[in-house]
């Protein structure tokens, strides 16, 4: 009688939750995301590098058991099969198959593959996200994403070779081409280079150990995985290539643009003029109205690890309506230096400004996009009030 009670009791609890899966699932990724975005504290933090250590490690230990244990059971189910047509409907004594109680390897496997991978996505969106500039680097940011959404969609498809395997190179290839700046203390092409390289490496030694576990099973999906390798190494290429892929671990921590600006000791003093409120919330343009031979300054802080030195520069673009294309007028390039925490601060002056639409590209040494401000020149016959703010 108890026990009728007891499996009431749960197929009462079971049943609003099987009803609202799917939107469980979603909440919970949306959470994660959340938690993480606020967890995840800078880039070169030890601890960040722990967890996402201890998500690769778990993804690749549940995909090479169950690789192995897939194997297996292919194994017996052939064995078995030659049997039966064989005529022998025998069982030997002690090859039958072993109960797996509540602990069936076949499901917590593949889920404990989804937890890693799900993970790893979620920081990696975190730290991209930080670093990225919407309009240069979307298609990469989009691609994270969708990854995120289909490790919950595509739950099932954990459980296959191929599929987990190729989601892990991936995994690896994001990873490498942060941390390895991380420790080199540098950026450029050989660092994002030799990024990939690691992540090529480390993925040969886990195809090995796929080997090593089970050769049979690995060749059937061998020149599968290899194709898919190549295919995401080709991508990550392009994207950096292309300068779509965000410039991690550098990151833009202020920027603002200004009517003049005095360095002194550890601040920054600045005059500025008042902007409506939206420009505040990033819904509007700022509109800086300029007076004859008035200089304006660029403002900006850019987050590098602690004991990186790099050069950054500031491109001051103004749009052209007759050709419809941005004109580069100046470029002011200086060297940063890593480790603090709000970003080193830096500025550039720009004069002879013209009338209409102006960015500032806040680009990398090598060309990628940390930031970008927008503006709006108008000319004025006076100078307008000004206020004074300090920047730490």
């Amino acid at each position: 009688m108890s026990d009728a009670k007891s499996t009431g009791r749960m197929r009462r609890w079971k049943e609003p939750i099987r009803r609202y899966e799917r939107h469980l699932s979603a909440a919970a990724m949306v959470i994660g995301y959340a938690v993480d975005n606020f967890t995840f504290g800078r880039v070169d933090h030890p601890g960040a590098h722990l967890v996402f250590s201890a998500y690769l490690v778990v993804a690749v230990v549940s995909i090479a058991l169950a690789h192995w244990l897939q194997g297996r059971r292919d194994r017996a189910a052939a064995a078995a099969d030659a049997k039966l047509r064989g005529g022998d409907s025998l069982t030997a004594p002690g090859s039958e198959p072993r109960p797996e109680g509540r602990f069936r390897p076949g499901v917590w496997l593949p889920a404990a593959t989804q937890f890693a991978l799900g993970g790893l996505w979620s920081g990696f969106l975190v730290f991209y996200s930080r670093s990225a500039v919407l309009a240069a680097s979307w298609p990469f940011l989009l691609l994270l994403l969708a990854f995120l959404i289909g490790n919950e969609v595509f739950r099932r498809y954990h459980a296959r070779l191929v599929f987990a395997s190729l989601l892990l190179f991936f995994a690896l290839y994001s990873y490498a081409v942060f941390v390895v700046p991380v420790f080199t203390r540098s950026i450029g092409q050989m660092t994002f280079l030799a990024s990939g390289a690691c992540a090529i490496v480390a993925y040969y030694f886990f195809l090995r150990l796929l080997w090593v576990l089970d050769r049979q099973r690995y060749r059937q999906s061998r020149w599968q995985i290899i194709a898919g390798a190549i295919a995401i190494t080709a991508a990550m290429n392009g994207f950096y290539f292309m300068r779509v892929l965000p410039p991690l671990p550098l990151a833009l921590s202020d920027v603002g643009i200004y009517h003049a600006i005095r360095h002194t000791g550890a601040t920054y003093q600045v005059q500025e003029e008042s902007e409506p409120w939206a420009v505040g919330f990033g819904l509007a343009r700022p509109v800086v109205h300029v007076a004859p031979n008035e200089k304006l300054a660029l403002y900006s802080a850019v987050f590098a690890p602690i004991r990186m030195a790099t050069r950054i520069t500031h491109r001051w673009q103004w749009w052209d309506s007759r050709s419809k294309h941005w004109q580069t007028l100046s470029n002011v390039s200086f060297s940063i230096s890593g480790g603090r925490e709000h970003g080193y601060r830096g500025y550039s002056l720009k004069s002879g400004l013209r009338a209409g639409d102006w960015r500032v590209n806040i680009d990398s040494a090598d060309g990628r996009l940390i930031g970008r401000l927008a503006f709006n020149v108008v000319p004025v016959a006076t100078p307008v009030r000004t206020w004074s703010k300090t920047l730490q």
